[in-house]
This record gives C-alpha cells, structure tokens and sequence, in this order.
C-alpha cells in the first residue's frame, strides 16, 4: 500500500514592502526544491489583495519525501534567510491526500 500524498500551505506574513524581495529570494528554494525527488509541485502564491500575505502551496509524493526536504541546505538556507522579510513564524497546515472511490 502507497503512503498517502501530502499537501503543505505555508502562510507567510511580510514585511511592510518587503514581498518583491522576498519573492527574488525565493527564486533559489524553488528552482532547487522542483528537483527533489517527491517533490510533485512547489510554488510560492501572492494574494494580491493583500500587501503581506503569501504562501507556499506545496504536494510531495509521501510524508519521507517533505521530511527529507525539510533536511535540505537550500531549506535551511531559505529559513535563515527569509527571517529578514518576515513578521513571524509561518503557520503551516499538513494535509493528506488519499485516494476516494467517488
């Protein structure tokens, strides 16, 4: 039996005026996380209605696959990094995804 696929929204609160900086800087997590193995998609979304709300909408293959992510030098880069542009901590929501016979 196949683990279940895993859905990640990280929701980030920006810095005043700081979310095109943060987004240039996201460049390199993103480009590198896309070739991760489990990795099924991993994209960074502006709300456009808001001038500090953004979030990462990711879906890796399996629980084993975000856990090796989260053990990457670019994820850790990305963590040290990002604390400048941000207010806080990111509120992160796991979700996961089974198979329904619909």
């Amino acid at each position: 039996m196949c683990e279940a696929m895993v859905i990640v929204i990280a929701r980030l609160k920006v810095r005043a005026g700081k979310k095109s900086e943060l987004f240039k800087l996201a460049q390199h997590i993103l480009a590198e996380t896309r070739q991760e193995e489990g990795c099924i998609s991993y994209e960074l979304m502006d709300d456009p209605y808001s001038e500090e709300d953004c979030a990462f909408v990711e879906r890796w293959a399996d629980r084993a696959a975000l856990t090796r992510h989260m053990q990457t030098p670019h994820f850790s880069d990305w963590r040290q990094k990002s604390a400048d542009y941000l207010t806080g901590p990111s509120a992160v929501s796991l979700y996961q995804a089974e198979a329904m016979g619909l």
